[in-house]
């Protein structure tokens, strides 16, 4: 990130086979989701986050690519066992603005990183938190709190 961030999140995660609900479709759906993120509170003209989803059952049908365009907010809480980042803000599908909140947690355990939540509001919800390699979220911040 360049400058001293204060609190922030850096994503580079990827999750196979998740039940997903996109909205106007009928139950769940299985896919892969590819998350990035670069977030810091003090520089959020320049943060960016994404969101890849992959449709393993009827590729291409439903797949899409989130761009955040405007991220409003990033707040960092000391949990007991890391740091849970939640990212707020606008972005961008199939040329659609949507409202989104994504909720990235770090955690000193091996093997319990997650994406607590990542909803795109009147779009996306993954449904749940979606575990990813330990090491994929770095969250910045949380150690000052």
């Amino acid at each position: 990130m360049g400058i001293l961030c204060p609190c922030g999140v850096s994503v580079n995660a990827f999750s196979k086979k998740n039940r997903v609900e996109l909205r106007g479709k009928c139950g769940t759906i299985r896919g892969d989701l590819t998350y990035l993120a670069d977030v810091c509170v003090t520089t959020l003209g320049k943060s960016t986050l994404s969101l890849k989803f992959v449709d393993t059952g009827r590729p291409s049908v439903n797949d899409f690519l989130f761009t955040a365009n405007d991220i409003t907010s990033v707040v960092c809480q000391k949990e007991k066992l890391g740091c849970s980042v939640t990212v707020r803000g606008t972005g961008i599908v199939n040329g659609k603005q949507y409202p989104f909140t994504a909720v990235f947690e770090d955690h000193v355990f091996p093997g319990h990183d997650s994406v607590r939540s990542f909803v795109i509001t009147g779009f996306f919800d993954q449904n749940g938190a979606v575990f990813v390699p330990q090491g994929s979220i770095t969250a910045i911040g949380c150690q000052q709190l």
